[in-house]
Parts: structure tokens; sequence; C-alpha cells
């Protein structure tokens, strides 16, 4: 008892120490949102009652982080996305393959949505019902602490989605506000006529106009309206409400406690709500992201906040906060990968340069998650502003896009599909994995080897070049082999209304088992990425705060990024074309070692295969 006693005494010291850094702060913001002073106490309690619940080996890698703050700056950061069911079938699977994500050179894996959820109307797992329980199929509590706890003895970091923005309407907030429980009620916007909801339709943008039109959702048996800004099924929360806030908040401690490094709070921008905004990006939000900062430094201090923020780069940069009053520790960086695929599309890097460059310029503390794919669809939110000054008109290009990777303009080897495709604006999104983005797709079915030689080459050089952007490179689950669309979505009722099911199959382990075969597929694929994937774990100029810029190259098919740390330097270049080209640039500092080949070369005029690329490090 005594040592049990001392142990909670220690404990208390070292939480006592943080929350005393963080207290007024913390109170300031909660006061001048909610200004409820018994809430906010009831919020401290339980911030202790989580701490004192957390595992000391949990507490043990807290301590341990907090002393290297930029233990996840580091070149030997690896990311993998994936779906449990898809990947290895329930969480004891995913334990079991814990062996080939080390393969991978993966040491960070970001589990797609796994909390209970309706079926059928899931959103891919975005519509929760129970943010304490995984659903049936894929496992349960139990299992992910297992899990996480394995993943930790291999140095791999977990990431999970924490869903603050609605519930499923399965919820149980949820069925109770439908019985017309005031208390449950107040936790969502509920109103009895379309007043209110009309004034919010003046203001607010429909996130899916042709799927889900309408911010708002009429409740028959209820005899109200809900906002459900996303889905009907997605009930949105009121943060108005300070119940709503802690609630959350005990949720997303409950989660971490579990194991979980890193949170990947989905649809930040959209938390707060004010009539005659657009409910988007409002003050109030980044209150909330702060204080949820505050919250994980007091409590759980190991873990990272990820903030899904799919917009144009002024309005992401600011969910970083500020040196002093910092937010999330990580952002994707989403407007770079849609840039991309305009690149490969137009052969064109001038708007990829002009990103990029935006990206190079902001400070190194930024730390941005960099990916091809995912799991979502690719929206064309590109800079049209800069296009239209090139001749190119938005709709018209949006159209040459979504025709372009479908496969029938600009002559592509591409294949997927369209979703949400909206024949009154023209707008559409695009879904397709990487591979078959890249032509591999069709040159396995028109069995064309010289075919997909050229799209394993442009697969690869891709991917080089993303593991030269500054900031984490994310593998999506499958890319590593070359994983094509698949189209059996099409035969489950439950799937076939959503595209975005082709670029979430299953992954294909009888393929996998060929890695080790380099006359296949997935060996050449899977060994060139191994390769790329050992040169940024050994070479340290790859860490995420290197200073990274773009060179001139003088053919606007070809990107040059260049990278320094400590001395090192090391130039990329990356063609995006189907013929040779030339990089004219003229690096005269000394001489330079190609990392693939070894061979010795000079930037200087540099002659670039088709889809082929360099990494020339300086000696």
């Amino acid at each position: 008892m005594m040592e049990k006693a001392n142990r909670h005494k220690d404990a208390d010291v070292i939480f006592l120490k943080r929350m005393e850094r963080h207290h007024d702060e913390l109170r300031w913001l909660y006061m001048e949102l909610y200004g409820n002073d018994s809430m906010f106490a009831e919020l401290c309690d339980n911030l202790r009652r989580f701490y004192l619940e957390r595992k000391e080996e949990l507490k043990a890698m807290d301590r341990k982080r907090e002393a290297d703050p930029n233990w996840y700056r580091q070149n030997d950061m690896l990311g993998m996305m994936f779906y449990i069911d898809n990947f290895a079938g329930n969480m004891k699977g995913v334990e079991a393959k814990l062996g080939y994500i080390e393969q991978c050179n993966v040491n960070y894996i970001h589990l797609m949505p796994f909390l209970d959820t309706p079926e059928g109307r899931s959103d891919g797992g975005y519509a929760v019902s129970d943010f304490r329980k995984v659903q049936e199929k894929l496992g349960s509590m139990e299992d992910l602490e297992s899990l996480t706890a394995a993943c930790h003895k291999k140095g791999i970091n977990v990431c999970m989605d924490f869903v603050m923005n609605h519930t499923s309407e399965d919820h149980e907030w949820a069925k109770r506000a439908r019985r017309g429980e005031g208390e449950y009620m107040s936790r969502y916007f509920f109103y009895d006529n379309a007043d209110v909801p009309s004034m919010y339709e003046r203001t607010v943008p429909q996130v899916f106009p042709t799927t889900a039109p309408g911010n708002f959702t009429w409740l028959p048996d209820a005899g109200h309206f809900v906002m459900t800004t996303f889905y009907p099924y997605q009930w949105d929360l009121n943060y108005k409400n300070p119940r709503v806030f802690n609630e959350m908040m005990y949720h997303f401690l409950y989660l971490t406690n579990k194991g979980i490094d890193i949170i990947r709070i989905d649809a930040v921008p959209y938390i707060w709500k004010e009539l005659g905004t657009q409910c988007r990006n409002l003050p109030q939000v980044h209150t909330i992201v702060r204080m949820m900062r505050m919250i994980s430094e007091i409590v759980c201090p190991g873990v990272l906040l990820l903030g899904e923020v799919v917009m144009e780069p002024e309005k992401v940069v600011p969910y970083f906060g500020t040196v002093e009053k910092p937010e999330c520790h990580m952002l994707y960086n989403v407007t770079t990968m849609a840039t991309t695929w305009h690149t490969v599309a137009t052969r064109d890097v001038r708007l990829l340069k002009k990103q990029l460059d935006i990206v190079n310029s902001l400070p190194k503390d930024y730390v941005f998650l960099n990916y091809l794919r995912c799991h979502d669809d690719i929206g064309w939110g590109l800079d049209y502003g800069t296009l239209l000054a090139d001749g190119m008109e938005e709709r018209s290009h949006k159209q040459y896009l979504n025709d372009y990777f479908q496969g029938y303009a600009g002559g592509s080897n591409s294949r997927g599909e369209l979703y949400n495709a909206d024949p009154v604006t023209g707008d559409a999104r695009f879904c397709g994995t990487t591979a078959s983005m890249c032509g591999i797709e069709k040159a396995g079915f028109t069995q064309d080897g010289l075919a997909m030689e050229k799209a394993i080459k442009f697969d690869v050089m891709l991917h080089a070049y993303m593991f030269m952007q500054s900031g984490i490179p994310v593998l999506y689950s499958g890319d590593e082999i070359g994983q094509v669309n698949d189209y059996t979505y099409k035969d489950d009722p439950n799937k076939a209304a959503d595209s975005r099911y082709i670029h979430r199959g299953a992954m294909n382990w009888e393929l996998a088992g060929n890695i080790s075969d380099p006359d296949t597929v997935e060996g050449k694929l899977f060994h060139r990425l191994g390769q790329l994937e050992q040169i940024r774990k050994t070479e340290k100029v790859f860490v995420s705060n290197a200073d990274t810029w773009t060179i001139e190259t003088w053919d606007p098919s070809v990107l040059c990024i260049g990278r320094y740390f400590e001395g090192e330097k090391l130039i990329g270049l990356f063609n995006f074309s189907e013929f040779d080209k030339t990089a004219w640039i003229n690096e005269t500092d000394g001489d330079y070692v190609e990392l693939i080949t070894g061979a010795e070369m000079k930037p200087i005029g540099v002659n670039i295969p088709a889809y082929g690329f360099y990494y020339l490090k300086k000696k």
C-alpha cells in the first residue's frame, strides 16, 4: 500500500508540474468559450484521473518523448495507412503481420476507422456510434491494447482517426436526442422549423451536393431538423455546449490510454458553427484544437495531433498554431498531392514547383505528411488563378484531369472512376490506386511487358519525388506491391454507390508473396521502393527540418528539389514526361554521386530518361 501511495505521489508531482505550465491558458480559453467554472473543474479532475490510469509503459514513453521533442521529425519516419479488415482481417491479424510492416521499413501505421459504426451507414467508419467500442468484426479494446503494445516493442507508432465533428445517428446521445430528451438534443443542432436551418443554408457550402445535398436533415419521427454537414446519418456535434467538449476530450484520452501515438482529428475546420458564416475555419476551432494540444501535453505528451484540413495552404497553415501556442503537430499536404497528379496529367511542373516553394518557405517546425494516394478521393482543389494565366480554365481543366485519369485523354495509361460527379457544375473527384493511375493496371490487362516496365518506372519515380518533399512520407497499403483498382465493390450493396471503394480493396497476400521474386511486378516495385526507403533512413539530409528548395531546370517536365542539412547536400531530379529530357541545371559546387547506382555525376545539364529520376549527393 505504501509503495502504491508513493507512486501516486510521484505521479502527482509530474502531473501537477505539467498542469501548472498550462493551467492559466487552458482556463482562460475554456472560460472564453464556455464561462463555466464547474465544468472546467470537472475537466481538470478528469485529466488527473486519465493521467493516473495511464500505463507506466506509456508514461515512460511520454517522458522520453518530452525530453526529445523532435523525435518524430527524423529521417527514419515512414508511414503506412490501411483498413484493418482489408489488410489482415482483424486486429490480431495485423499483429501477426507486423513482420511484413517492418519489411516495408514502416514505423508508423495509420489504422483506418475501427470504432463501432452501423453497417451500411458508416461512411467508411467515419460515423461513430460508440467511441469506446471496436467494431466486433475487427476485435476489441483488449485487442487494440495488445496491438499497440506489440507495435511499441518494434518501434512502430500507431495512428487512429478521432471523429470530432459528428456522431452516427445510432450513437446513444443521438438516440436519446431523437426521443426528445433536451439534455441530448442540446449536444446537436436541433430545430423544430426551417427558419434557422434556412439561414445557415444561405452561407454554408454543401460538402456533397449530389449525394447528400444541404446541411440539415428532417427527422419525421422527432419533428425536428438536425444539422448534418456530411451525410444524413452523421449528426454534427454542438461544441457551444461544454458537456460536448468535455465528453469528447474524455473519449480522446481514453483512446490514447489504449496506446495510440497519433490522433488524426477528422474534419477539423468544421467543428464550430456560427450563423452568418461558412462554418469553416472559425476562430473557435483554433481555440478547441489549442486546448486539445494542452490537454494532451498534460496527460499524454508523447501523443501527436494530426489535423485533417483539406484546403489550400493559406487555410491549412494556421492549424499548426504558433511556436508559442502550437496546435497540431502535423498536417496533411493535401494541395501538393492534388497538384502532383495535375503534373502527371500535364507533364508540366510549374504549378507544382510554385506549391513546393510555398511549403518550403514555411517555418521548419511545421511538419507535413506527404502522400500520393490515401483512402479518399482526389479533389481538384488547385491554384486556378495561376493556371488561368497559363491558359487553363477551371471547369475545362477539371474535365481534362478526370478524362485523363479515366484513360480517355492526353495519351493516358491511367484507370479509375469518378466520385460525386455533378453534371450541373461539371465538378467531380477521382478515385484509383497509385499503380492504376501510373498504368500498371492497363499494362497488366494488355499483357504489355514494355508498358509494364514504363509504368513501374513511373510509379517508383513518383515515390522518389514524394520522399524528397519536406515532411514525412506515408504509403497507402498495397502501393508497395503495385496493387491495382478493385472493382468487386460494385457487388456489395453497402459499397456499390461509393466509388472510393475502388481503391480500398483487400490486401492481396498472394501477390505480396512475390516481393522476393525480382521477375514479378511486386518484386520489382518492392525492391526499388526498399532502396529509396533505405537511402532515406541513412541520409540525414532527409530529416523533416532540413533546408529544402526547388531549382529551375528550364524544362517544363523536369522538377528539381534540393535538400541541405549539417553540411550535406542532395539534389533530386524527376522527369514527369514519357520522353527523355535534359535538366539545364548548373550546380558547380563540387562532385556528386548518384545514390541509386553509385555513379559519379556532375549536376550540370543532366540527361534524364523518360519517367526517370536521380538522387545526386554532393561528395
